[in-house]
């Protein structure tokens, strides 16, 4: 797999939940690996959803903090508008299935991402255009076992090793996958490239109630060869359930 300079986490739109209802608890002991993961990927895929957020992106050379308005609609459709700082606001990111568009108003233009352009960087930030179209789901993708089952840093968790099924549409060689065994909540992810060196690593915490569920409101993105680097995405507002109009995800929408 090639060098890339900026790997990012599908997790940007995989809004992350679990209803209070208790969902992602009870007893699993009955359950195997790819069910237990299974359960962790459903519940990590929203229906709809609207929310703020803070984004902060540093790097060697600059540090650049945004708030941002998405919408989503299940895994498929998902608009993002910077709304802060002022000489960035209106620039917005229409996804649509396998497709990206990216409004610039300060020339006026709408411009269709290239498939060759997927693995850029995302409004300069860690993320890739690759990670906002990601698809895969886990358990189709992955073979998956449970590599530790116990107490680590005082909580009791699962972590499972994903390996890449041969026909899978996967960039990563390997996925070390760390939850809470209490109510499945994501601690840690760890990717790996096909050479077997660590890429990435993406870290979650501020658990809280947010729209009615239980979050991990803050996410941190680190790449392994870019030591200092992070992106960091902190929920300030989070609604589930909720009723978007249609034209939301359309190319006239994101230009307004």
């Amino acid at each position: 797999m090639p060098r890339m300079k900026h790997l990012g986490p599908a997790m940007l739109l995989f809004l992350i939940a679990i209803p209070l209802d208790g969902f992602g608890q009870g007893d699993l002991s009955g359950l195997t690996p790819k069910e237990i993961v299974d359960r962790v990927d459903r519940i990590m895929r929203g229906d709809s959803s609207r929310g703020t957020l803070e984004m902060s992106v540093a790097t060697k050379r600059w540090k650049r903090s945004m708030t941002l308005k998405i919408w989503s609609e299940g895994t498929e459709k998902s608009l993002i508008k910077i709304l802060k700082p002022k000489k960035e606001a209106r620039t917005a990111t229409l996804k649509v299935g396998s497709d990206i568009w990216n409004y610039l108003p300060k020339i006026d233009r709408t411009i269709r991402i290239p498939t060759s352009m997927m693995m850029a960087s995302w409004m300069g930030s860690h993320f890739t255009n690759d990670d906002l179209v990601k698809e895969s789901r886990l358990i189709r993708d992955y073979d998956i076992q449970i590599a530790y089952e116990g107490e680590r840093n005082g909580i009791q968790i699962f972590e499972f090793t994903l390996s890449p099924r041969p026909e899978a549409p996967v960039v990563w060689g390997k996925i070390i996958f760390e939850v809470r065994k209490n109510n499945l909540m994501p601690i840690r992810s760890k990717y790996y490239g096909e050479d077997g060196r660590l890429k990435r690593t993406l870290r979650f915490s501020d658990y809280r109630v947010m729209g009615g569920r239980l979050v991990p409101a803050k996410m941190r993105m680190v790449p392994a060869d870019e030591p200092g680097e992070h992106t960091e995405v902190l929920y300030t507002d989070l609604m589930f359930d909720v009723t978007i109009p249609r034209k939301t995800f359309s190319l006239a929408e994101l230009r307004r």
